[in-house]
Formats: C-alpha cells, sequence, structure tokens
C-alpha cells in the first residue's frame, strides 16, 4: 500500500476547513464526468458496481479531508480499505473481464475535478499558493493508494478466478474419462469451466508426478489436464490439427514417456483414455517402443495381444507351444526360432536359412521335426494363425 502520511503532515489543519464547501455535489460531479469521459462507463453507473463506486468517491474525499483536518500523518488515507471499497472496485473490473485501465483513468479524472474544485474553495480562503502545491501533491498521492488497493483487488480475483477455472477445468478431466459420463453434464461441466467443446479431441497420458496445470499450458491451446501423483491426463483438441503432434512433443517433459490415444468425438473421449492408458503401461513395460508420445493406433496388434486380460495370451501361448515343453531350454529356444520364420516365410527355406543364418538342410531338419511335433497344425491356416498369434506374445 502507498503510505502517503508524510505529504499530508506537509498540509495545515485549517485547510479542511477551507476544503469543505466544496465537497457538497462533488461526489455527483465526479461520477456524472466519469460517465462521459471514461467511455467503458458511458451507460448510466448504476447496479452493484455504480453504487461501489459512488461509495468509493464519496469516501475518498470525505476521507482525505478528515485526515488533513485531524493532521493525521499516522492516519494512511486508505484506512476505509478496511471495508474492502477499492479493492472490491478492482475485483468487479476482473469480473467483468475487463483491464483496470478504465478504472484507473476514472480514479484520475476524479483526482483532477477535485483539485480544480478545492482549488476554488481554498483560494477563496486565502490560502498560500506553496499549500495550494502541498493539496495537489496529496491528491494525487491519495489516488496512487486507491489505485494500489484497486490493483490489489484486481490480482487477488484474477488469481482466485484462475485457481477456479483450473479446477473446473481438472473435474472436466476426470469427466470426460468416465464411461457412463453424462453429455449434458458434460456440455454443462465445459461451460462453467470457460471451455470450447471440440468436434475431436484425444486422451494424452504422461508418465509421472507432474503439474497437470503447468503441462496443459505447455502442450497447446485449450489443453485441460488432470493428475493423480502418478500419471498426467490430458485431453487435446483437434489432435490431427497441422502442427499439433510437434506441439504436443515439444510441451513434454524431457525424457518423458507419453501415449497419444485415437483420435474421438467428445463422447467416445473415455476410450481414448484407455487406449492411451494401455499403450502408456505397454511403453512403460518395454512391448512398445517409440519417441514420445507414442501413438496408440501405430501400435494396435501390441494392444490387441497385451493390452487386455494378459492371461489370456498366455494361455494361448501356453496351449500352441506345448510340443515344444519337452525339449531342453537351449533346444526349444532354437525351435521356436525356427517355427517363427517358417510361420512367417512359409515353404521358402533359402530365406529362412538365411534369416536364421544356418545352412538350408538345418531348415530342412528342424521342420520335419516340427512336423513331428505339431503335425497338421502347420498346414491348417487357422491353428497356423494361432500359433503366430502365441510367439508373438511370447515374446
Amino acid at each position: 500500500m502507498v503510505n502517503d502520511g508524510s505529504v499530508l503532515g506537509e498540509l495545515p489543519p485549517r485547510l479542511a476547513t477551507s476544503l469543505r464547501p466544496a465537497l457538497p455535489g462533488l461526489a455527483e460531479d465526479i461520477i456524472s464526468a466519469i460517465g462521459h469521459e471514461v467511455p467503458v462507463y458511458a451507460r448510466p453507473l448504476e447496479g452493484p458496481f455504480g453504487v461501489g463506486i459512488s461509495r468509493g468517491v464519496q469516501r475518498a474525499l470525505e476521507r482525505f479531508v478528515d485526515a488533513i483536518e485531524g493532521g493525521e500523518a499516522s492516519a494512511p488515507v486508505g484506512a476505509d480499505t478496511r471495508a474492502g471499497i477499492y479493492e472490491e472496485l478492482g475485483r468487479g473490473e476482473q469480473r467483468a473481464g475487463r483491464s483496470l485501465d478504465a478504472l484507473l483513468s476514472a480514479y484520475r479524472l476524479g483526482a483532477r475535478l477535485a483539485w480544480e474544485r478545492f482549488v476554488v474553495t481554498a483560494e477563496a480562503s486565502e490560502e498560500e499558493p506553496k499549500t495550494l502545491y502541498a493539496l495537489a501533491a496529496a491528491i494525487f498521492s491519495y489516488i496512487d493508494t486507491i489505485s494500489a488497493e484497486s490493483v490489489d483487488g484486481f490480482t487477488q480475483e484474477q488469481s482466485r478466478s484462475a485457481g477456479e477455472r483450473a479446477r473446473r477445468r481438472r473435474t472436466l478431466v476426470r469427466a470426460l474419462a468416465r464411461e457412463d459420463a453424462d453429455p449434458e453434464a458434460i456440455t454443462e461441466l465445459a461451460r462453467v469451466a470457460d471451455w470450447a467443446m471440440p468436434a475431436q479431441l484425444a486422451a494424452l497420458m504422461v508418465l509421472g508426478d507432474h503439474d497437470a496445470d503447468r503441462m496443459a499450458s505447455r502442450l497447446g491451446v485449450d489443453v485441460i489436464a488432470d493428475a493423480d501423483g502418478e500419471r498426467v491426463l490430458a485431453f487435446v483438441p483437434d489432435p490431427a490439427a497441422p502442427g499439433r503432434l510437434a506441439q504436443i512433443t515439444a510441451g513434454l517433459p524431457r525424457g518423458a514417456l507419453a501415449a497419444l490415444g485415437p483420435e474421438v468425438a467428445p463422447a467416445g473421449a473415455h476410450r481414448s483414455w484407455a487406449r492411451a492408458l494401455t499403450t502408456l503401461r505397454l511403453v512403460e513395460a518395454g512391448r512398445v517402443q517409440g519417441n514420445a508420445p507414442v501413438l496408440a493406433d501405430d501400435h494396435l496388434l501390441s494392444l490387441m495381444l497385451h493390452g487386455g486380460d494378459v492371461t489370456l495370451g498366455a494361455d494361448l501361448a501356453a496351449q500352441a507351444l506345448a510340443p515344444l515343453e519337452a525339449l531342453t531350454p537351449v533346444a526349444r529356444e532354437r525351435m521356436v526360432q525356427t517355427l517363427r520364420v517358417w510361420l512367417d516365410h512359409p515353404g521358402r527355406v533359402q530365406q529362412a536359412a538365411a534369416l536364421l543364418d544356418v545352412h538350408p538342410q538345418t531348415v530342412r531338419y528342424r521342420v520335419a521335426r516340427l512336423y513331428e511335433r505339431f503335425g497338421e497344425a502347420l498346414d491348417d491356416p487357422e491353428r497356423r494363425f494361432a500359433l503366430a498369434l502365441a510367439l508373438r506374445v511370447a515374446g
């Protein structure tokens, strides 16, 4: 807060008597001038704001003259801010979506009009010029004090508003991830969170304990995010827009593991979230490789094989590859490699030999042993497919 007690201390207490005749009607004249000269306030000053600024002007004038009369260098002219008059005016400007320029202009206009009116009455009382100079300094110092209070109120409201919006956006993120989310409730949450619902979005999962709000701001315009201490979930509007992927990549923390789900309509946000989460888990487990963010849609086969009930894949592998269980670990590994290459390149002995780095005759020998163990399964399309899946599940 600006302390102008030293400036008031230069004014003689008797000056208050000279100034009081200027007070009647001065507040009303200032309010009228503000309405005419400050464009934002061109409409009649009414409602809570009008009452507030009228009260603020009246109290400012009264308190200023009272402080002079009391000779109170120890009584800051902003004492009436305990009632929050000027802070509340600043809060009101922020809530109205305006900058403080208009309010501060109104204060300066009021100071000028008060000075002009005070000079007339002070000169009529034959106050000395040096007193009038000190009066001018005191008036504008007073306005600095009031302005500082309004700036404080504006900043406090701005911080509170930003915090409330961030909280509502985190709530919206959690709601979008729910499979049973009510579309009407989502729409209302988006409205109160001041978030424009996009036609398409995608879920982004990032591993680690990161600040969700800060990450959202780094990831791009209108990205919303929430964190659970282990991961951050963000929803990215229009993920296929030009440059969006590069923007996401640049906004991720260095070295972070991240996965981006498929593009969906908002009603399907939970599906994008589920797929992004599953992909991130596979990245953590080392089953999926790629630069962050790993795109879930680039790894659908891995998601199908490893992303659901992992016991299904394990059971398939155990069942399909059971004929090799009796072999020693070394022999089993050798036959598994041969089986995989043979299924990928059926009948191509020379190509299989090159891939396995063995003699073609060795391939023929191993394939013969495989037929002994698997029989007609190696020629049946459906069972060959099951074997191929089992080999990929197994690793």
